[in-house]
């Protein structure tokens, strides 16, 4: 079979496997719903302002997918680890990126479903305006610039164990979603906040499915530093599998 064949086959089970602890899915579509509602929706009520409420709804996406990414990949991936069926699955003859990419594919799939609730809400309580082009465009965008925050999921769950994963994904949540412009748009930074907010993968993505949702030009720094995120995080990924793969199931 192809590494493609093997990775959705690995999808498929991964998310068979997740529909058995349905709170696991509740979890995912109920967390960015609620900060859109904790964060965004009063702030909407007061300005009433359509290119606003649309930014903060795709903030709101990126931040679903992100917030998959980390806790679905990094937290499942480290507990794989630590259980005996995961060294079964490494005698396999299965390459690496398969596992990697199945894992990546189930875990875009609850972050599209994470997102429904909250276009919906998002749709009937703030003032957001979006052509079905643009819609179009900024969902596949989403899904794309989701890739290093699922990438660095997998980092996490390869070199962390069960419970240094959990405090390290949820640092890293927070600053990822406050540096990246999430929570507070980076307009209200200061100057070498908002500069180093740019470097950050979740910031690009922000600023690529605005650009999409509201018809305004991408940055070009914002499609040059994901595009290098992604090669970096995938290299970085695929090795440390491996090397972990040699440390502990030679």
């Amino acid at each position: 079979m192809s590494t493609l064949s093997l990775a959705g086959t690995h999808a498929k089970y991964t998310l068979i496997e997740v529909a058995r602890v349905p709170i696991a899915i509740v979890g995912a579509v109920v967390f960015p719903t609620l900060a859109f509602c904790l964060f965004v929706l009063p702030q909407d009520q007061v300005t009433g302002n359509p290119l606003f409420a649309t930014a903060a709804i795709a903030s709101m996406t990126v931040f679903a997918f992100m917030s998959a990414g980390l806790f679905s990949i990094g937290l499942d991936l480290a507990d794989r680890r630590s259980k005996p069926w995961e060294p079964y699955l490494r005698t396999l003859p299965a390459p690496p990126l398969s596992r990697i990419i199945g894992l990546m594919v189930a875990t875009l799939a609850i972050s599209i479903i994470a997102m429904i609730p909250l276009l919906i809400i998002g749709g009937l309580f703030t003032s957001a305006e979006v052509t079905p082009l643009r819609f179009l465009l900024a969902f596949v965008l989403v899904v794309v610039t989701a890739v290093p925050s699922a990438l660095i999921g997998i980092v996490v769950g390869v070199t962390a164990g069960p419970k240094a994963a959990i405090a390290i994904t949820q640092v890293l949540m927070f600053l990822l979603a406050f540096g990246g412009g999430l929570f507070l748009p980076p307009q209200v930074f200061p100057e070498w906040l908002d500069a180093a907010s740019k470097c950050l993968p979740i910031r690009q993505a922000r600023e690529i499915v605005i650009a999409a949702a509201t018809g305004q030009s991408v940055p070009l720094w914002a499609i040059i530093g994901i595009v290098a995120w992604t090669i970096v995080l995938t290299v970085i990924s695929v090795w440390l599998y491996r090397s972990d793969e040699g440390r502990r199931f030679r």
